[in-house]
């Protein structure tokens, strides 16, 4: 007879922390730790994607990136990606109040590609280098979408000029992206960035789950 086992189904946007939402980060390791003690052995979540029109983890813009809002701040600032001081900004308790979350990690993002660009250790740049390589087959135009979508103030693809919407390889946009030119200020190298981070938490946090026993399952 095969054994028998029960879980929590909760999503990581749900975990109290004190950056506006629950992240991959600390909070999530509690979290593991409250399901070991608990004697549980499934954490049950939603799909981690980056969320689109009312911020729901079933309204994505891929099938494949991570949200960045599952960054966990400390450990950007561990990786010396983003000062200190930064990352304090005041949210309400017991809610997630996703616009103010966005617009401040928004404002957060060019300092941590500067830093990036100028001061990432070689570990964490080869890190990147190998995200950028494994998923090669999307990420490219992902984040090119991204950006376009960005220039056109996030308004659905559908609304822009037809002959972006179809990709027309001759549009300004598309050869500077093939020159890889910005489009749109760090849109572009925002978004091919952004999905390597929450995709290392996730890799770190299914290797700790596993020491404590705890299996991970997404939910349809």
């Amino acid at each position: 007879m095969s054994s028998r086992s029960s879980g929590i189904l909760l999503h990581p946007t749900s975990l109290p922390g004190p950056y506006g939402i629950g992240d991959l980060g600390n909070s999530a390791d509690q979290f593991i730790d409250l399901l070991a003690a608990a004697g549980q052995r499934i954490w049950q979540i939603l799909p981690l994607g980056p969320t689109g029109y009312g911020d729901s983890p079933y309204q994505s813009f891929s099938a494949f990136a991570g949200n960045p809002l599952l960054i966990a701040l400390d450990d950007l600032i561990a990786d010396g990606l983003l000062p200190a001081s930064k990352r304090r900004a005041a949210f309400p308790d017991g809610t997630v109040d996703f616009q103010a979350v966005i617009a401040h990690r928004a404002a957060l993002w060019p300092t941590v590609l500067e830093r990036f660009a100028s001061t990432a250790p070689v570990a964490l740049r080869d890190r990147f280098e190998a995200f950028c390589h494994h998923h090669a087959d999307w990420l490219d135009d992902f984040a090119l979408f991204m950006a376009v979508k960005g220039a056109h103030d996030d308004v659905a693809w559908t609304e822009w000029e037809s002959d972006i919407a179809r990709r027309e390889p001759s549009h300004s946009l598309f050869e500077r992206a093939a020159q890889r030119r910005p489009i749109g200020g760090t849109a572009a190298g925002r978004s091919r960035s952004c999905p390597g981070q929450p995709d290392h938490h996730g890799e770190a946090l299914r290797h700790r789950s596993g020491q404590r026993g705890i299996a991970e399952r997404q939910a349809p």
